[in-house]
């Protein structure tokens, strides 16, 4: 503070500054003070109206930024600020943050579709102050065309939250975050802009400005040191699944407080919860699969320390706000020290000490290799998706019944042309604009190099002898990086790599149990009649396969190598240890009427595996052996989507040249992936007579 005579902008600017402490007090209590960058950050946007981009770590404060910054431009007379949030975790911890300022905050998602109409109407009232959405409800036909020009017009700031997300070369690309450069583009002039994030590096800075189009005007970007002084950073190295888990189920009450269990796969997630649970360990899991209300639900009981633990996927990530979080324990390694500290940024934000242990496996590389494998398409693909789409609406199925895309790696290439403006998302689909479009084939490249050595960072993190805080710091590009002291190799081990006997021994027999449920396909996909395939709607009662069983899934932490090896490897008899694990599902199956005769899937890559699996089950079992489906025509390629894939097996076996029996058929195969050779194997074998069909394979994929 200066002393003396003051100029009217300095006393102008103090007296900002008094207005925005006051504000952060409302918001985080009386004691609360301004960092520099924050002022900073908040001087820059209420009294410059510029662009910002703001990076720094989990807890440092940014929301208070934009929510300081709203309360001074509305009280100037400013419009509503308009929040993209990429989850709705972070729009309820961002709107309870808000009320605690005395801000009226409101979201439109797809949560609350019935409160859209009134958010609306308070907008247009002037009686909301913050406005929440997300980066999917920007292209919105309805929201976009009706709602969006109003926002746009009215707005007083515009804020993207988590803003490495519009970049691929960040660690969670979604391309709907590209649409906003369209948007920040059409805002009146003098409107700021506020980017914030907690994790990107050099290169994603430059990306992230650039792709939001705050690059002109010069944009301040703020970036501050991503030391944590609270976290204690560990890598415990066991060499099988067991010994991980059985550690894991030991430790766990030894871990401070209440913390995140994150896993790389959803199974994986769910195997591990139940295990703990098993153990007398308070979890739940929590996944991309978690039903809204069960998040909800596992969320409050996290925050409020009912659970020792969420056993999580990356879909807990971003936006969820615990500042006595006290440990997160990685069970495989994410791909990325950049995703890695993103997710264990989430601990010890407002406590001394929080424990950070990551206990990386050896199948971590293939689970990175499968996701690696769902980047963006190849150019033919894209410019067949182009050829495809024309000036009347097409839905996404009928598109994948012309383009062999999965439903996923589709809605993604088509924000991305929809971005780019070589396609607009409509009222029921999707049209071309006729605009000429080039395919970068440079950058993608440089991005999946990019990826591969983020792996090997990752790699190199797990056996660096070197301070790992400097390590992920460095990575993220932090020109401040010092020792920290605190990890296990500035101060020291710190857990140790024994693991009890007993916890490891429940954890091999858990992980050795076979057996998941398959759930049959109930509903054809759309359009099938594109592809020459006579079916729609839901399957007739008198077609459909019942609930299935496998071994396991590929992607399982206790069977997932095993299968994995066994299904790819060469066309041998199946060994003992797998067949004494299709007794033990088969035995515990608890049929409503035991199967009258075995049925054998025909294969052209691995007939002897196959038919000794068939022969073996129904020898043991003491059932016929009907006979087998025999494959027709030429192998069918292989397809990405649900409809292509049914395309191609609709026509793959030879009618039955068996006698059928009325009464349930046990169906064998290798390996359930998309379904549907079992779904179309059962209304064929139902056709034939059987009462039911029951599908059992080694594993499903996945």
């Amino acid at each position: 503070m200066t002393t003396g005579t003051s100029t009217h902008e300095d006393l102008t600017q103090q007296d900002l500054r008094q207005r925005a402490e006051a504000v952060l007090a409302t918001l985080a209590g009386p004691s609360a003070r301004l960092r520099d960058d924050q002022w900073t950050a908040i001087h820059a946007l209420v009294a410059d109206r510029r662009r910002a981009l703001v990076v720094q770590r989990t807890g440092w404060g940014k929301s208070a930024v934009y929510f300081v910054a709203t309360a001074l431009l509305r009280a100037a007379g400013a419009g509503p600020t308009v929040i993209v949030s990429p989850l709705l975790a972070l729009m309820r911890n961002q709107i309870d943050a808000a009320a605690r300022a005395g801000i009226h905050a409101a979201t439109v998602n797809s949560a609350n579709t019935a409160d859209w109409e009134r958010t609306y109407a308070s907008v247009d009232a002037g009686e909301v102050d913050v406005l929440l959405v997300s980066p999917e409800r920007l292209n919105n036909p309805d929201f976009r065309d009706r709602v969006l020009p109003r926002l746009t017009a009215s707005a007083g700031m515009l804020v993207v939250d988590e803003a490495h997300c519009v970049s691929d070369w960040g660690h969670d690309f979604r391309p709907d975050y590209r649409r906003l450069r369209a948007l920040i583009a059409d805002l009146p002039a003098g409107i700021p802009v506020l980017a914030t994030t907690a994790t990107a590096n050099d290169r994603v800075v430059v990306d992230v400005t650039e792709q939001l189009g705050l690059a002109s005007g010069e944009p301040l970007v703020l970036r501050g040191t991503l030391d944590r002084e609270s976290l204690r950073l560990s890598v415990v190295r066991l060499p099988t699944p067991a010994q991980r888990l059985g550690w894991l189920a030991a430790q766990l009450d030894a871990l401070p407080g209440a913390g995140i269990i994150y896993t790389l796969t959803i199974a994986a997630a769910e195997e591990v919860a139940e295990f703990l649970r098993e153990r007398g360990h308070p979890v739940a899991s929590y996944t991309g699969k978690t039903e809204p209300a069960e998040r909800l639900a596992a969320e409050g009981d996290l925050l409020a320390n009912r659970v020792k633990a969420l056993v999580a996927t990356s879909a807990l990530g971003m936006g969820f706000d615990k500042p006595d979080l006290g440990f997160v324990v990685h069970l495989g390694a994410p791909a990325s020290p950049v995703a890695y500290y993103q997710q264990i940024g989430r601990a010890g934000r407002a406590v001394e000490r929080a424990e950070v242990v990551l206990l990386p496996g050896r199948e971590d590389r293939d689970i990175w290799s499968y996701f690696a494998s769902l980047a963006f398409p190849p150019e033919p693909v894209v410019r067949q998706t182009l050829r495809v789409l024309g000036p009347e609406s097409l839905s996404t199925a009928a598109i994948e019944t012309r383009v062999d895309l999965s439903r996923t790696r589709l809605e993604m290439l088509l924000k991305v042309l929809d971005s780019d403006g070589a396609a607009q998302r409509v009222k029921g689909g999707w049209v071309a604009t006729g605009q000429e479009w080039v395919y970068d084939e440079e950058r993608h490249r440089r991005i999946a190099e990019a990826r591969r050595a983020e792996q090997q960072a990752m790699l190199d993190y797990i056996d660096t002898t070197d301070c790992r805080l400097v390590f992920l710091r460095r990575q993220l590009d932090d020109p401040d990086a010092q020792p920290c002291g605190r990890c296990d190799n500035c101060a020291g081990p710190m857990w140790s790599t024994d693991v009890d006997s007993s916890a490891a021994t429940a954890a091999e027999e858990r992980l050795a149990r076979p057996g998941v449920e398959v759930a049959p396909r109930k509903q054809w996909p759309s359009g099938m009649a594109e592809l020459g395939v006579p079916v729609s709607g839901r399957i007739s009662a008198g077609e459909l396969a019942d609930t299935g069983r496998v071994i396991g899934r590929l992607s399982d932490i206790g069977w997932g190598t095993r299968l994995r090896e066994l299904v790819t490897g060469q066309d041998a008899p199946v060994p003992k240890d797998v067949l004494d694990a299709c007794v033990r599902v088969l035995a515990g199956w608890g049929w409503a009427e035991r199967p009258v005769g075995v049925v054998g899937i025909g294969s052209r890559t691995r007939p002897h595996q196959l038919d000794h699996l068939a022969r073996r089950i129904a020898e043991i079992g003491r059932l016929p052996l009907l006979g087998s489906l025999v494959p027709a025509g030429p192998r069918p390629g292989e397809h990405s989507n649900s409809a292509q894939r049914l395309a191609a097996v609709w026509q793959a076996f030879e009618p039955p040249a068996f006698p059928v029996p009325d009464g349930p058929v046990l169906l064998v195969d290798d390996v359930i992936d998309s379904g549907w050779t079992a779904t179309v194997a059962a209304r064929m074998l139902r056709r034939a007579g059987a009462s039911a069909v029951l599908p059992f394979a080694l594993a499903q994929a996945g």
